[in-house]
């Protein structure tokens, strides 16, 4: 199973994420879960980075992803509307494949 936990700040902004472990779903390079929720934090890290200009500290390896935005960098706004967007499309993972997915947010 993936773990991924959904950091937010005192303003409930989210401001971390991380991923942890293998879906499981199917074997490696045939994982169509694994590959969606890899899309979907890539991506968002990609928007971050092109499109919200913000500064982020990222650490990656062999079933770990751990994505930081450092404080003040970058458009509030369109940050804000990535890491949403991307929660969305994990939280609808999760509904279909609750079984090798758990979304947690912490800090609400």
């Amino acid at each position: 199973m993936v773990n991924i936990r959904i950091y937010r700040d005192t303003a409930g902004e989210i401001h971390r994420f991380a991923a942890k472990g293998h879906t499981g779903f199917a074997p490696h390079g045939e994982d169509i879960v694994c590959a969606a929720v890899s899309v979907l934090l890539q991506t968002a890290i990609l928007g971050l980075e092109e499109l919200a200009k913000a500064e982020l500290s990222v650490e990656m390896s062999d079933g770990s992803l751990e994505c930081r935005i450092l404080a003040g960098k970058g458009n509030g706004i369109v940050t804000s509307t990535i890491l949403n967007t991307m929660l969305l499309g994990l939280q609808a993972i999760e509904t279909d494949y609750g079984d090798f997915i758990e979304v947690s947010e912490i800090g609400v």
